[in-house]
């Protein structure tokens, strides 16, 4: 027999028998980062990255994704989820995320026939969220008997407000006049914004997500990042090869242009020598068609090569694309090529395969070696092909961009 919950009266259902609705608000009106919620990070949208961490766990029943965008809404149902089309009268600036909670949440209900014993507040700007964090907030509550639960992290840091009075910026949990150790402060979190938990009942009548006893969820503090501007875009990308549980490799969205070495990189790293000493090389047809595909999207394409073979000038003409070779400083003349174009390092992808692409790695936002690279190339790329230089390694790349077809 199940004891009766203390809030209701009901009889408690068992852990694995509630019914859990993650709720991803994510509507289309960003002014911060506009088309936020479809921005990819690690190549993945955000708002499918938030679906997959609510589908990753059994604890959830449903995940339901209230959007007003079309694009948004695609997005979610290929990663699994549901989709509730919100209303513009919630769908707006001032818009709560617990009015479109609610407004899921009955439109889940009734179209189930379901009654929802919990619900989650997921949002998507949290581009690191995990599994694990979803797991932890509805076991807080199914679980350990929390009314409301949510993510939090350590906070070490002293902060400060500025104020205009005769002692001027004062200390907001420390005394400016005799700081304490960090061990010796009592321990500071922060609310990652990431992922909210409440039973439905009370979040039905307090109508919003803070009521009864709240549970705190810790989560590593590297994981926690909000995208609310460019600039927060940008550092998850950076980050997400890092935290991604599987390499991440670039969209198109990520990259402004691509660089790319010839030896090694477009070939197979083998030259022939005939009796006269010409020499003469293999590529992959593959390749020529990908970077054909690169022009047509409009991405600028440049090679730079160490050899003063002209052999690397006539395959530049065979593709069209301009070409620098003869260089000792590679990264040198990257750098001036970028800036000649207008176009940010950080948003070149540079293929290579050897120790003399090294530099170009540290100047570009994504560094790419070819399968077949030296170790040390490996181990320095953002991102590693699966094919071999010469054997079709630049179509790969090209399909990272443009999608397998090499239509977009």
């Amino acid at each position: 027999m199940t004891s009766p919950d203390p809030r209701t009266g009901e009889p408690e259902q068992p852990a694995g028998n509630r019914t859990v609705v993650a709720v991803i608000p994510a509507r289309g009106g960003s002014k911060g980062v506009p088309g936020k919620n479809v921005a990819t990070v690690g190549g993945v949208p955000l708002v499918a990255r938030a679906v997959r961490a609510c589908t990753g766990t059994p604890r959830v029943t449903a995940t339901v994704v209230s959007t007003d965008e079309p694009a948004i809404a695609e997005a979610a149902r290929s990663a699994g989820a549901e989709v509730v089309l919100r209303p513009a009268a919630i769908a707006g600036d001032t818009a709560t995320s617990e009015a479109a909670v609610l407004h899921a949440l009955d439109a889940y209900e009734s179209s189930s026939g379901a009654t929802a014993d919990v619900v989650l507040l997921v949002q998507c700007t949290s581009p690191f969220i995990s599994v694990e964090d979803i797991d932890g907030v509805v076991a807080a509550i199914t679980e350990g008997g929390a009314d409301t639960a949510h993510t939090v992290a350590s906070f070490h840091g002293f902060v400060w407000r500025e104020d205009t009075g005769p002692t001027g910026a004062f200390g907001v949990n420390h005394d400016k006049s005799g700081r304490p150790r960090r061990q010796d402060r009592p321990q500071d979190l922060l609310e990652t914004g990431a992922a909210y938990g409440m039973r439905v009942p009370g979040f039905r009548a307090a109508r919003h997500r803070f009521f009864g006893r709240t549970a705190l969820v810790h989560t590593d503090p590297a994981r926690v990042l909000e995208i609310d501007e460019p600039a927060d875009l940008a550092r998850a990308r950076a980050l997400a090869p890092l935290l991604d549980p599987h390499p991440a490799t670039p969209s198109r969205e990520d990259v402004d242009a691509v660089v790319l070495d010839f030896d090694g990189t477009q070939t197979d790293d083998r030259v022939a020598i005939d009796a006269d000493g010409n020499e003469s090389v293999t590529v992959h047809r593959g390749d020529g068609l990908g970077i054909a595909a690169l022009r047509k999207a409009g991405v600028p394409v440049l090679i730079l090569s160490t050899e003063t073979n002209p052999v690397v000038a006539a395959r530049a003409r065979k593709l069209q694309v301009p070409v620098l070779h003869g260089i000792d400083r590679k990264d040198i003349a990257l750098k001036q090529w970028c800036e000649e174009q207008g176009i940010a390092p950080e948003r070149v992808l540079y293929a290579g395969n050897d120790v003399n692409d090294l530099p170009c790695f540290g100047l570009v936002g994504w560094p790419v070696a070819v399968a077949g690279a030296h170790d040390v190339v490996r181990a320095a790329a953002r991102a590693v092909t699966t094919a071999d230089g010469g054997f079709g390694a630049i179509r790969e790349i090209a399909a990272w961009l443009l999608g397998p077809t090499l239509s977009r």
